[in-house]
């Protein structure tokens, strides 16, 4: 171990194709994150399992990128947030107009569609929504006074498609098809060709009106949505949250988990050894035996029992993987610490009169770095596939937005079932790719510090070259 120094490791890493592989994907997924922190906002993250927060989103839609592959195109679903504004006056009257123009090109009918706004006025202006459609068409669909108040107030409320009274303003104008519209819904009749009950394609402008007299009133947000199918780079769950997000936020979390649980893993255990190792007799015979008894614990039935009786915190669930992953480490750095204890410079440090601790951490420890790294890199994968899950069996932390968590929501609405494939395999592939960027490096950096491992790989490889394979048979 001593005889391998920083750059014959690091010389010798960036020659194995493994570990460059693993750095790429590393820094992909540490890129990622950054971006993910850096540029989402935090409310996303905080209201993950807030119903509310994501009511405009659809349920269960399908990636948008999925139109590509397909004959006929499913609607995408559309939040317009951003209305041009037009304020007309004429003596008395006052008159607001917000536009959204649609660009509707697909082959099926939206879902629905909703007109979600927030007006400040007094009196009770009149409200009144029309949309003009590619054909030239105009089509009313309501017409309302707001709330009488004497004072200035502000008013939030939605207009939805499924609304009768808008239904009976569309039907009231069957007189521009040239079929029954009756039995259609609002989206239907608002969406389909005159002559026939299919998708009138091309642009559509959604006009909301605002009549007063005298005084001036103001809609201070104004948000059109128009129902789809398809949604967002990843799709929707059954929740309508956007699981690009989720994904997105998701990578850091595990980051953090496999990397907390590992390093501090791997500093306790090797601490932990050494000292075993180094004492010897009495202090390392009980030592090893209570390393002995963790060890023999098993690990999944105890976290899950510590989950559901303590918390399923996310910190309090990286403190129990901690407790459990130090052992392993621990025998394996003893048996290195009883070879080096036993070298010249350690025996010359203790007749000098050297503390124990200062013999450990200057000359022992130091000595297990190399394999201290590796250790690192290979415990990242078993962190972060244990939360994801003990999150799948139901017992995570639900306020956090990880693979586990998005997969365990996947089997409790049935998704396989369903056939919502874009809920289960993204945070699947995911954990399978975050796994094997570690276990890339960590094999790489492991057959650099494990001489031993290292001769039977390259006895391996002679092995197996033809010339040597034709050689040996003709021998």
């Amino acid at each position: 171990m001593s005889s391998i120094s920083s750059q014959d490791i690091k010389k010798e890493f960036f020659k194995s194709k493994m570990g460059i592989a693993g750095i790429v994907i590393l820094s992909i997924l540490i890129a990622t994150s950054l971006l993910t922190i850096t540029t989402i906002p935090v409310e996303t993250f905080q209201e993950w399992n807030n119903p509310g927060s994501w009511m405009e989103y659809p349920k269960a839609a399908t990636p948008i990128w999925v139109n590509l592959f397909l004959v006929e195109k499913i609607p995408e679903h559309k939040i317009l947030t951003d209305p041009k504004v037009d304020d007309f006056s004429n003596n008395e009257i006052n008159l607001s107009t917000y536009q959204f123009n649609v660009n509707f090109e697909y082959d099926q009918f939206p879902n629905d569609f909703i007109y979600s706004y927030s007006a400040e006025y007094s009196d009770s202006p009149l409200l009144e929504m029309s949309v003009l459609r590619p054909d030239g068409i105009k089509l009313k669909l309501i017409s309302s006074a707001l709330p009488y108040s004497n004072i200035k107030t502000i008013h939030a409320d939605k207009i939805f498609s499924t609304d009768a009274m808008l239904k009976k303003e569309l039907v009231l104008q069957e007189n521009k098809f040239n079929f029954n519209i009756k039995k259609l819904s609002a989206e239907e009749i608002v969406f389909s060709k005159i002559e026939i009950n299919k998708p009138l394609k091309g642009n559509y402008v959604f006009v909301i009106e605002v009549f007063e007299i005298d005084k001036k009133s103001e809609i201070i947000e104004s948000d059109l949505i128009i129902g789809g199918k398809a949604f967002g780079i990843m799709g929707t769950d059954e929740l309508r949250r956007d699981l690009a997000i989720g994904l997105l936020w998701g990578t850091p979390l595990a980051l953090f988990i496999g990397l907390v649980v590992s390093i501090a893993s791997v500093i306790m255990g090797l601490i932990y050894g050494v000292y075993s190792g180094f004492k010897g007799k009495k202090t390392d015979e009980v030592l090893m035996r209570f390393n002995d008894v963790i060890y023999a614990l098993p690990a999944l039935p105890f976290l899950i029992i510590l989950s559901v009786t303590i918390s399923n915190s996310i910190f309090v669930m990286i403190g129990f993987l901690m407790i459990f992953g130090w052992v392993g480490i621990a025998k394996v750095s003893r048996s290195m610490s009883l070879q080096i204890k036993t070298r010249g410079y350690v025996e010359a440090a203790s007749m000098m009169g050297q503390k124990d601790s200062k013999m450990i951490f200057k000359h022992i420890l130091p000595q297990l770095l190399p394999y201290a790294f590796a250790s690192v890199a290979i415990s990242v994968p078993a962190a972060i596939t244990t939360e994801a899950g003990l999150s799948f069996l139901g017992l995570g932390d639900p306020s956090f937005p990880t693979w586990g968590q998005i997969l365990h929501d996947a089997n409790t609405f049935g998704a396989a079932a369903r056939g919502l494939w874009w809920w289960i395999v993204p945070p699947g592939v995911m954990i399978a790719i975050t796994g094997l960027a570690f276990v890339f490096i960590g094999n790489a950096l492991d057959s650099i510090i494990n001489p031993k491992l290292k001769r039977s790989e390259e006895h391996t490889s002679e092995l197996q070259s033809p010339c040597n394979l034709v050689c040996r048979l003709l021998l």
